[in-house]
């Protein structure tokens, strides 16, 4: 069964803290609820789970593959065209390590940008719930319960101090 979303509003972070709990409490999976600010509040202000990320996988997955397509590059280069000078070595490492350096680099920042787009969650697929009063100083806690606890969940948002709680199929109250 498909979840529905829900927003509570709250005017004290306190208020929305108790509300988290209050969620926890009642079984709601910590990943079916989320805390919406306009303001940088210190990460696990709300008792929130620890976001987890893989951010770091990118530029190391970038860097790999800049190095081995720089040194097939380089390499490949020399051998399709041998240019002998001075009974040098055909493969010159110097040149190949600059080149390899700079695709290893350039790579390593564009799969770094990718994935800093691909961990920010963008672009969002799945519709969520959001008010313009969040951006005036409210705090929003959104959850996603099934169909059959949107009535029980409104009611745990408003006796947690919830000034408004705002609903996906238009019911609204406080």
């Amino acid at each position: 069964m498909a979840k529905k979303p829900i927003l509570g509003l709250f005017e004290t972070a306190d208020n929305a803290a108790d509300a988290g709990d209050a969620l926890k409490s009642a079984g709601v999976a910590p990943t079916d609820f989320d805390f919406l600010t306009d303001a940088p509040y210190p990460e696990g202000a709300f008792g929130e789970r620890e976001e987890n990320h893989r951010l770091y996988i990118f530029p190391f997955v970038g860097a790999l593959i800049g190095l081995t397509v720089g040194i097939m590059l380089t390499s490949m280069t020399q051998m399709a065209y041998p240019l002998v000078q001075g009974g040098k070595p055909i493969l010159s490492m110097p040149p190949m390590a600059v080149v390899t350096y700079e695709s290893t680099m350039l790579t390593a920042i564009v799969f770094t940008i990718i994935g800093i787009i691909f961990e920010s969650r963008l672009p969002a697929f799945k519709e969520g719930l959001y008010d313009t009063r969040i951006t005036e100083g409210y705090i929003g806690v959104l959850v996603n319960v099934d169909e059959e606890q949107l009535t029980s969940t409104q009611t745990l948002l408003t006796q947690a101090g919830a000034i408004d709680v705002v609903r996906k199929d238009g019911g609204s109250g406080a």
